[in-house]
């Protein structure tokens, strides 16, 4: 079954999509613990991220490195954390967090409760 993560992809599920290419797909995180958070995945379903060729690895880092630009760019930050878990979702994914201090990147924190219109606006300043 595919994961939830390649059904947004596919645009079964609908996202809040950032960027998008033919091997990567950037959007907001649905229960973001900073304003801009974001998820970058390849479109190619893997589960553990060093599980991924090295090829397809690379030009996810590049193509995170354009996303993390916009959020650097258009979110009020000092910089652009990265953060790779990977036990929640069977899809290697990397977390982009807007952070202006390391106590920024707490998974255990409250969840942003953001609205469809806080999402959209946040989207419409960081979308490339």
């Amino acid at each position: 079954m595919a994961s939830i993560f390649t059904r947004i992809v596919n645009g079964e599920i609908p996202c809040y999509k950032v960027a998008e290419d033919d091997n990567y797909f950037a959007f907001l995180d649905i229960n973001p613990i900073v304003t801009g958070h974001t998820l970058v995945i390849p479109k190619k379903e893997v589960d553990y991220i060093f599980d991924l060729d090295d090829s397809t690895l690379a030009g996810m880092m590049t193509f995170a490195k354009k996303v993390a630009a916009s959020l650097k760019k258009n979110i009020d930050c000092k910089r652009v954390a990265v953060v790779v878990l990977g036990m929640e979702i069977p899809h290697a994914h990397i977390h982009l967090l807007p952070i202006n201090s390391e106590s920024d990147v707490d998974f255990h924190k409250q969840k942003l409760d953001l609205s469809d219109e806080e999402f959209k606006t946040i989207l419409d300043k960081i979308r490339l």
